[in-house]
């Protein structure tokens, strides 16, 4: 009768997982009720009168983004091939996986924080490898970036223990455990304000706790939009922080194919940011990703603000696009394509456009005018922006205006564009855009190096504000 009982509940748990993938819901309820269920029943191949059920756990069960998770197996035979994958589905519904193969040591376990893999989306002995190779699942739309949109939910990723070395989007493979792991960019605590104040569009994350706060300014490049999750990280980490949006935004004015902002803005923002009464005046940074490293650098030299400190990733210090009404704002994006190149399968790139000795005079920052620490992270496998070139301009025109000592450079091979908070898969190439036509971006990095690299930088870049900011 054991037998019979035990068969019906693995038929029925079989049931229920097979309608949840087939419907791509991610049921948080759903899921922990599967991992729950089978951990209590277990592998029928795989148990034993004198073992218990494998077993799958993941320490903690909830972390922030940038902490690492111990994922083990347990109650496995010793020196037998498994699987241990991830899945989970992003806030557009589509599927993401990963998948690493092992082999149980003598003891019957296995640990990713100790054991290296042999196999699947990543090799060797990464803890967090299961994560960073996460890659949409097959048959999934093209040029697909894992981007969190709302920071105030977590992500939800079920993790599979496996029998034998498989491929889950070829064979799944009989599951022999599975647990939970949610994935967070906001700290209990953090307040999410959005913010509509002086025409600065944007949204202020504020750490828990009466403050005063050190600050940062957050931009991001020509994606557009508003962009939160750093942000939301700084707060989680005891810094305030302003997402700002300065481009291809609703609520900002014309249109969305130009920015119609320029230094006065940013000023505006600067200063909305200094003068909140849970932030440390004297105490604000700024940080730019690609095309806001250049207005990172505007902010430091034109503005009239002192910040505190700035953080440049792989961006330029001038742009391309003429700036008519000298404040910084730029002509319609589209009248600057001429200037694009584009790969053998038609993907643009803007590294060459992103040239220091290609750039007007006129639209490059008087780098020699910053008077506060910078901090400049260079993925040098970069594949939209000159990031090498323009670190060497500003290294070279720091060093022959006496402030060598305000630099600090971080260069990392392999590492692409997007050098973003740890542990998020990075894109080699994605959609940028739908209109006027569809069009691809690349932007370079190889996945073990660039993971390293977010892994590296994010904790340099801490200490760095910690340095500069306390």
């Amino acid at each position: 009768m054991g037998y019979i009982t035990m068969f019906r509940a693995h038929v029925i748990e079989t049931k229920i997982r097979q309608f949840v993938l087939m419907k791509m819901v991610p049921c948080v309820s759903a899921h922990r009720y599967m991992a729950c269920l089978q951990q209590t029943l277990g592998g029928a191949k795989w148990m034993s009168s004198t073992r218990p059920a494998p077993r799958l756990t993941a320490t903690p069960v909830r972390a922030l983004i940038d902490e690492q998770i111990s994922i083990k197996g347990s109650f496995l035979p010793p020196h037998c091939p498994v699987t241990v994958c991830a899945r989970m589905h992003c806030e557009d519904g589509d599927l993401w996986e990963s998948y690493a193969h092992f082999k149980t040591n003598a003891d019957g376990t296995v640990n990713l924080t100790r054991d290296h893999s042999i196999g699947g989306t990543y090799l060797g002995c990464e803890p967090m490898g299961l994560f960073w190779s996460l890659q949409s699942a097959p048959g999934a739309r093209e040029g697909l970036r894992l981007r969190k949109k709302n920071v105030e939910v977590p992500y939800v990723v079920l993790l599979s223990l496996l029998e034998g070395h498989v491929s889950p989007s070829v064979s799944q493979g009989t599951e022999l455990a599975a647990v939970t792991a949610e994935r967070s960019y906001m700290a209990p605590g953090v307040q999410r304000i959005e913010i509509r104040k002086n025409s600065v569009i944007g949204t202020l994350f504020l750490p828990p706790g009466p403050g005063p706060f050190p600050a940062m300014l957050d931009l991001w490049g020509m994606g557009g939009g508003l962009v939160e999750y750093r942000s939301a990280m700084f707060a989680s980490k005891g810094y305030a922080s302003l997402s700002l949006a300065y481009f291809g935004h609703k609520d900002l004015p014309g249109p969305q194919n130009r920015v119609n902002v320029g230094d006065s803005y940013f000023k505006a923002a600067f200063q909305l940011l200094q003068d909140h009464h849970k932030v440390c005046a004297d105490k604000v940074g700024v940080i730019g990703l690609s095309f806001g490293v250049y207005v990172t650098l505007r902010i430091a030299t034109r503005t009239g603000v002192k910040p505190s400190c700035l953080i440049c990733i792989n961006g330029p210090v001038g742009s391309s696009l003429s700036l008519p009404d000298g404040d910084g704002v730029t002509e319609d994006l589209e009248d600057n394509t001429l200037s694009w190149t584009y790969d053998d399968q038609g993907r643009v790139t803007f590294k060459v456009v992103s040239l220091p000795a290609l750039l007007l005079p006129e639209n490059k920052v008087k780098v020699e005018d910053i008077e506060c620490p910078l901090m400049y992270i260079e993925g040098k496998d970069d594949q939209n922006s000159a990031s090498k070139e323009n670190a060497d301009m500003i290294e070279e025109t720091l060093k022959a205006a006496g402030k060598s000592h305000l630099f600090t450079r971080l260069s990392y091979p392999g590492a692409g564009h997007l050098i973003e908070p740890p542990y998020a898969p990075n894109a080699r190439m994605s959609l940028w855009r739908v209109k006027p036509e569809k069009l691809f971006v690349q932007w370079g990095g190889h996945p073990a190096p660039h993971a390293a690299a977010q892994e590296d930088s994010w904790k340099k870049m801490l200490a760095f504000m910690e340095n500069h900011l306390r």
